[in-house]
């Protein structure tokens, strides 16, 4: 018999598991069984519908009418047109390699078919569906011999793969009333996997549930044997979906006890407390604003000046919307840490970002950032800021202002996290774009801090994000939320434009531009790849560049260095066009930047370099090209760059492909809310969990095969629950070594994949 952590070369021999470790990883029973179907093929009960969803997956049995060799009309070549009779409906199938099915989808031959249905005008049709002769005679007499098989794709596959050890076909494969299709590649196929299961479970003991019998009776779950066994070879609808849900919540459940471990972590902590005081250096910043905050950034400072103030560290989230006012609440927090006498490090993402922070930082703080120099304000601190890029005369200035405790505030990149960088005091983090940083990396500043104590922990985002991602990836967070926009500053509007159908809404557009810049006014455009076939952000060669195969993909996409001369030779050589990318240097960065912030470059030509964090509010206009090579969350982030000041911001957002086609459509819905919150929903439906989640969660799953944020939010809230339950009721978790086995499962440090920017 066997376990879930025996090996399968031991089980299945070395001939059928090295190829299962090759492709897929998989390398154990359990490994193997995890490996669930991604659908399931059925015995035509979907004909049931005499319209069937276009793209729906359906398998029927069929028997051939007709068979008829046409010419294709658009290119050479012909297709076997044939006609099916099933459950008193007729239903086409198109075939192509003609010549080799003409001799074997005969009329009168009766079939499996499985394909996806595609709508002709108001017909629908299999195309190329894969198909198992099953019986019948042919208009030529000729009966397929028993045991043999006919037939092509999956259904034949599973045919093969049902081949018993004497040879013949086992075909009560397909008299299942649900067959597991997996997911597969070339060298191991669907039917491959349905042999080798089937083996596993053959000699598999009952498998010891982790879950407590209570938790399971209290939600109606079956035993984790029975869900191993059913999701694979279920016999009825109510099989597959109870095994399923035990499933779905068994991933939900091991993602929440390590959040919620983290919390329980995080609790037994000791931090500085940080009470605010009513002279210090934030007292004194807040009497010098020039503008009075928000009823939210009020509220969300209130919250986090308590937790700044409990001896246990701040773990907190701040989402804001696009130009909420996040940094000043941050800025705030920090001062009043620095009020108590300790430190606080911001880090960001981007050199472009931690430049920008520092910048805005210091002009926010005015004197009260030149601490240490003549004539500074007495409560004045030191900024320090360091990147990875700086000479080292600069790195040395600020690891020396860093390790004084001179500098209050200390800003950078990942630089920060560096063995050699140390603080005095640290007792605050702030981490800017919470999504791109995994938790090991919140963890290495954290590790900063002195005498056994843990930082205070700030995360912000202004990437919205839906609940049941908040709850699955930072749930060892409290949340505060900015959704209020800074008074004066009015909404973004946002226009598509189809530049192949409208060429002239181009021209006009870059007519915008010099409107505005003849008001005062400033813009960006954006392209989605530097130049020179290389990628905007990793410099490796980018297959968009290339010229598409059909329409829908569109022409070359428009590069910033072409675009960048293009402009300045062209529609703008009457204004100061600038270039900003990923592959100048550290110093060309900066400068161009301060240009542009100071007002000497008209026109900056960028990729997403610009994308988080860059503040010039006298930039109105927002020219994106190729938009459609774009996130939904991105070209919201990208479009909050403008009407940061009192003049309304315009985004006109450049496709080149066909309206009517679903990218133009994802596009137009941008362009009709600025509810980040709305975006963020449509992206999580656009490209679903895999891309989304990113490394927020580092460390923490080793992956999510049924579990949907779409559509499972009760199983996540009720899996936060119970996790959260049991750690109240045992925060060892002593009495339930099951809990803990599904935990330290999750919990995968060793297989950390730091977020590389979607």
């Amino acid at each position: 018999m066997a376990t879930l952590v025996d090996r399968l070369d031991h089980i299945l021999g070395a001939a059928a598991a090295t190829p299962l470790a090759d492709v897929f990883g998989i390398h154990t029973v359990e490994d193997l069984l995890r490996h669930y179907p991604h659908r399931y093929m059925t015995h035509g009960s979907e004909l049931g519908e005499k319209e069937p969803p276009e793209g729906e997956h359906i398998t029927i049995v069929a028997t051939v009418e007709s068979a008829t060799l046409r010419s294709m009309k658009n290119r050479n070549g012909q297709f076997l047109a044939v006609t099916l009779a099933a459950d008193g409906q007729r239903i086409d199938a198109t075939f192509f390699s003609p010549h080799k099915l003409k001799h074997v989808l005969l009329p009168g031959r009766r079939g499996m078919f499985s394909g996806k249905v595609k709508y002709f005008g108001k017909r629908w049709n299999l195309t190329h569906p894969s198909y198992v002769i099953l019986g019948g005679d042919g208009n030529d007499g000729a009966v397929v011999p028993a045991g043999r098989i006919v037939g092509g794709g999956t259904l034949a596959g599973l045919a093969r793969g049902s081949v018993d050890s004497s040879g013949a076909v086992d075909m009560s494969v397909f008299d299942r009333a649900f067959v597991p299709i997996y997911p597969a590649a070339k060298d191991v196929e669907s039917w491959t996997f349905m042999r080798c299961v089937r083996q596993v479970l053959d000699q598999l003991d009952d498998v010891v549930d982790p879950l407590p019998e209570s938790v399971r009776a209290q939600r109606g779950l079956v035993d984790i044997d029975t869900a191993l066994r059913s999701v694979h070879f279920p016999d009825t609808a109510q099989d597959k979906d109870s095994a399923r849900e035990r499933l779905k919540f068994d991933e939900a459940l091991a993602v929440q006890l390590v959040l919620a471990d983290r919390r329980r972590d995080a609790s037994t902590r000791v931090a500085p407390r940080c009470p605010p005081i009513t002279d210090g250096l934030a007292a004194e910043f807040d009497r010098r604003l020039p503008f009075e905050l928000t009823a939210g950034q009020h509220q969300v400072a209130a919250e986090i000046a308590h937790d700044l103030s409990a001896p246990h560290p701040m773990s907190r989230l701040l989402q804001g919307e696009v130009g909420s006012g996040k940094t000043i609440v941050a800025l705030r927090a920090m001062l009043q840490v620095i009020d108590a006498g300790h430190q606080c490090a911001l880090l960001a993402p981007t050199e472009v970002l931690a430049s920008q922070h520092a910048r805005s930082i210091r002009s926010m703080l005015g004197s009260l950032a030149a601490g240490g120099e003549l004539g500074s304000h007495e409560l004045a601190t030191k900024v320090a800021f360091l990147t990875g890029s700086m000479s080292t005369a600069a790195k040395r200035s600020a690891l020396l202002d860093a390790v004084t405790g001179d500098a209050g505030i200390v800003i950078g990149t990942h630089a920060l996290i560096e063995d050699r960088v140390e603080f005095l005091d640290l007792a605050m983090v702030v981490v800017d774009e919470q999504h791109r940083f995994g938790v090991e990396q919140r963890d290495a500043l954290r590790a900063k801090a002195r005498d056994n104590t843990s930082p205070h922990l700030l995360v912000m985002t202004a990437t919205p994000i839906p609940r049941t991602i908040a709850m699955s990836t930072l749930g060892d967070l409290e949340t505060s939320v900015l959704t209020e926009l800074p008074r004066g500053r009015s909404p973004i509007v946002s226009n598509v434009v189809p530049a192949r159908s409208k060429p002239g809404w181009v021209d006009r557009a870059w007519q915008r531009i010099h409107e505005e810049v003849a008001a005062g006014r400033q813009a960006y455009v954006v392209c989605s790849r530097i130049g020179d076939d290389e990628d905007a952000e990793t410099g490796k060669k980018s297959a968009a560049k290339k010229k598409s195969a059909s329409a829908e993909d569109g022409p070359e996409t428009t590069a910033a260095v072409d675009l960048y001369e293009t402009l300045s030779t062209g529609p703008m050589h009457d204004l100061r066009v600038g270039l900003l990318h990923g592959r100048l240097s550290g110093d060309d960065k900066d400068i161009t930047m301060s240009e542009f912030n100071s007002g000497e470059i008209d026109v900056l030509v960028c990729t997403t370099v610009v994308e988080v964090g860059v503040d010039v509010p006298n930039a109105t206009v927002m020219v994106i090209m190729d938009a459609d090579r774009f996130g939904v969350s991105q070209l919201h982030q990208l479009r909050g760059r403008i009407g940061r000041g009192g003049h309304q911001g315009l985004c006109i957002m450049i496709s080149y492909l066909s309206p009517a086609g679903g990218s133009f459509a994802r596009l137009e819905a941008v362009a009709a809310t600025n509810d980040g919150f709305e975006l963020a929903k449509l992206d999580l439906a656009t490209r679903r969990e895999g891309d989304v989640l990113g490394a927020a969660q580092s460390g923490t799953v080793s992956g999510l095969r049924l579990l949907s944020f779409i559509d499972d939010e009760d199983i996540i809230a009720d899996a936060q629950d119970c996790a959260r339950s049991l750690f109240a009721q045992d925060p060892s978790l002593a009495n339930d070594p099951g809990i803990a086995s599904m935990m330290r499962s999750a919990w995968r440090s060793d297989r950390v994949d730091y977020l590389q920017k979607s």
